[in-house]
């Protein structure tokens, strides 16, 4: 069996260790439980040892899992995968918070969907760093336009911006979205949260001021 419980403690150990060693406080810096495919006894699991904020990516396993978790009401719930249009009802319906958005057909959807829920949805936009055809998000050039729009959605709240740079990239390329991220915080006072960095580039990603990690398999084991 997994021992979940001593898996996050060994990644919190993680944290702690990178935020020393770039200079931060390990407050700074939240732990996400990437929960895709897992079963939800894992996920009950990760909640008995603490865990409260839980990432997935597929729409329908993910509602499943909410709804089968409604009773531990302070789990937060975040969509970090890919966004189709079609599902956009659903995610605004039952998350707190989206990592992934990059495009304004999506944040309309989203924004309209989350018009009958009490608080905005947390957002973050997703940013193609590596400028990698293959993978999601919005070049940096694009964001000016993307950003413009968000101001428009009363029920989305910008939060920040989401990253995943191409596998070993460089110290370099984590650095470039710190400065991106600094750069529009000046102009968007919402924005506190650079979700960036994951099992294999967690302290470069500390290094450069993520301050939400992204972590799946050293939690739950492998995929299956």
């Amino acid at each position: 069996m997994i021992a979940i419980k001593d898996n996050i403690a060994q990644v919190e150990l993680q944290i702690t260790a990178a935020c020393q060693q770039a200079h931060r406080k390990p407050d700074e810096v939240t732990l996400l439980a990437v929960s895709k495919t897992k079963p939800i006894e894992m996920l009950e699991q990760a909640y008995q040892a603490g865990q409260r904020h839980f990432g997935e990516s597929y729409v329908q396993e993910a509602v499943d899992k909410i709804i089968a978790l409604q009773g531990n009401p302070d789990i937060t719930w975040h969509f970090i995968g890919p966004i189709q249009t079609n599902k956009t009802k659903l995610i605004a319906s039952h998350f707190s918070w989206v990592h992934s958005i990059d495009r304004i057909k999506v944040a309309k959807r989203l924004n309209e969907h989350r018009s009958n829920q009490d608080t905005p949805l947390n957002i973050c936009l997703q940013v193609n760093i590596s400028g990698e055809i293959s993978k999601s998000g919005v070049l940096p050039h694009e964001l000016p336009a993307l950003l413009e729009f968000i101001e428009t959605c009363e029920h989305l709240c910008l939060r920040g911006l989401m990253a995943i740079p191409e596998k070993n990239a460089s110290q370099a390329s984590f650095m470039q979205m710190q400065q991106l991220f600094l750069a529009l915080k000046v102009q968007y006072p919402t924005m506190d949260t650079l979700s960036m960095g994951m099992s294999d580039d967690l302290q470069l990603a500390i290094n450069a001021g993520s301050t939400l990690v992204r972590i799946g398999s050293a939690i739950f084991g492998a995929r299956g």
